[in-house]
């Protein structure tokens, strides 16, 4: 019953579950569409850009490959549709996995519930179409695996290198569950039996285990088609991306003004609240899982996400033992199969029609601007643009696959142009004879008023109306 009513929760207030629009506007998307076609087709990896006009033909991996096959089997399958219901069974896979982790770690299914309940605002912080939705599910099967081995079952600890093996291909989020297996480690090697913390060191044969998964899950990372490129990708990301990381929205301090973060906000208080109602004791690698998963939060709004499923069950287990009466496990068969198909219903009532999802992609996509874009058109674009004209085939300025932007400078050079900063100079630089932008951005009404620049084309209306400048009367 707990479980259908979260289903219905997803379904019924989940952003990108509830409208098209989230779902359609990521750019994001439709690279990894256009990805996962190119993969499915020709059965080749890319290793060198594609799509761009400005970095074409340099080295480029893809370090998101596997994760995102399924959108495209699901597009290809049922159009956006199939898209929205990959989505849909990801968010819903995490937050269940959470919900069950809860239940088992507390012994507790109404504190699992409500702790899962407040975990959904925590998740919708990376809600929608998004690979590091399928990437979470292998983070949630880590912790579960550790949290059995708590329970005594060590030899659950082999699982951890295929895994490791798997989740290199999804994301590369499998860098920070690699750091949390080593604090795991870490952390149990001594003893320390001081105030709240009581813990007792690994005995000699568990210790070589762990060293021994450790080891083997380092090594897994390697068998993947891109081998130590793809290993190395995270590290760059964190040591070369910088102009990537500080304009990026979803790389944000988490707001405290947000749902997520009054959500992370009124799990902390309950957390404490809880040790304070009725304590316990706490061992090391509990705490350092906390602190670092929640600093992570706050530091990247994006990472809620991740706080909610490393450290939830401990919520969960702490709200059983101070405010929950005994667990009742006394079940009614019938009335849990009326709630599963009333979530059923529920959930197929919910779910946005294949025509409202292709409207709102058409509404907010100036689709007619970017088919006319010609090959030898060198366009800059509107960030927003990228990955559907990636998916049309169309030649892109810059993209949202920032590493190869930054690496070339292009990215730089992109925001310059775009906040005003001699944009005519250095749109001749890279000889752009195209513009496809927001009308009323900056760049749209210096355009307007450049000379030897012209509107073609205008397309869409309000906050999504587009302009296409053409450069007239100088060389191209």
């Amino acid at each position: 019953m707990s479980s259908a009513l979260l289903v219905c929760l997803v379904a019924a207030l989940a952003g990108p579950m509830v409208s098209g629009s989230e779902l359609t506007q990521d750019p994001d998307l439709w690279w990894h569409l256009a990805n996962a076609r190119s993969l499915c087709t020709t059965h080749h990896l890319m290793r060198v850009d594609p799509y761009s006009f400005t970095v074409h033909g340099q080295s480029w991996i893809n370090p998101e490959w596997l994760a995102e096959v399924p959108y495209w089997l699901g597009y290809a399958a049922f159009g956006l549709m199939g898209v929205h219901l990959v989505a849909l069974f990801a968010f819903c896979a995490n937050l269940l996995f959470v919900y069950f982790r809860c239940s088992s770690v507390s012994g507790h299914k109404a504190a699992a519930f409500w702790t899962a309940v407040l975990g959904f605002f925590l998740m919708t912080v990376n809600g929608g179409a998004r690979t590091i939705g399928i990437a979470y599910l292998a983070l949630n099967m880590e912790m579960a695996i550790l949290e059995a081995a708590q329970r005594g079952n060590k030899r659950v600890l082999w699982l951890l290198p295929p895994l490791f093996c798997l989740w290199i291909n999804l994301h590369g989020s499998w860098i920070i569950g690699l750091g949390f297996l080593g604090l795991y480690i870490l952390c149990g090697l001594f003893e320390l039996k001081v105030g709240v913390f009581e813990q007792e060191a690994f005995l000699l044969a568990d210790r070589n285990r762990l060293f021994l998964v450790f080891l083997a899950s380092a090594a897994a990372l390697l068998v993947n088609p891109y081998t130590w490129q793809l290993v190395w990708n995270p590290f760059d990301m964190l040591l070369n991306q910088k102009v990537m990381l500080a304009i990026m929205t979803e790389w944000a301090p988490l707001s405290m003004a947000s749902s997520t973060g009054k959500a992370a906000a009124v799990f902390l208080v309950l957390l404490v609240a809880a040790n304070c109602v009725r304590g316990r004791k706490w061992q090391i690698f509990e705490l350092a899982f906390v602190f670092f998963a929640w600093y992570f939060a706050f530091a990247h709004q994006r990472f809620a996400f991740l706080a909610c499923i490393v450290t939830a069950p401990w919520l969960a287990a702490d709200l059983a033992r101070a405010f929950f009466p005994a667990a009742n496990e006394k079940t009614i068969p019938a009335v849990n199969a009326l709630f599963v198909a009333g979530a059923i219903a529920a959930v197929a009532y919910l779910l946005p029609s294949a025509s409202m999802l292709q409207k709102e992609m058409s509404s907010h996509y100036p689709l007619e601007s970017i088919a006319a874009i010609q090959p030898s058109w060198r366009t800059f674009n509107d960030y927003g643009l990228c990955g559907m004209m990636m998916f049309n085939g169309k030649p892109t300025f810059v993209d949202s696959r920032n590493d190869i932007f930054e690496h070339n400078g292009v990215l730089q050079k992109f925001l310059e142009i775009q906040n005003i900063q001699e944009p005519l100079k250095l749109m001749d630089s890279y000889r752009l004879d195209h513009a496809l932008i927001h009308a009323g951005s900056p760049l749209a009404y210096v355009l307007e008023h450049a000379p030897g620049w012209r509107v073609e084309k205008r397309e869409g209306e309000g906050g999504d109306l587009y302009e296409t400048f053409e450069k007239v009367g100088g060389p191209r």
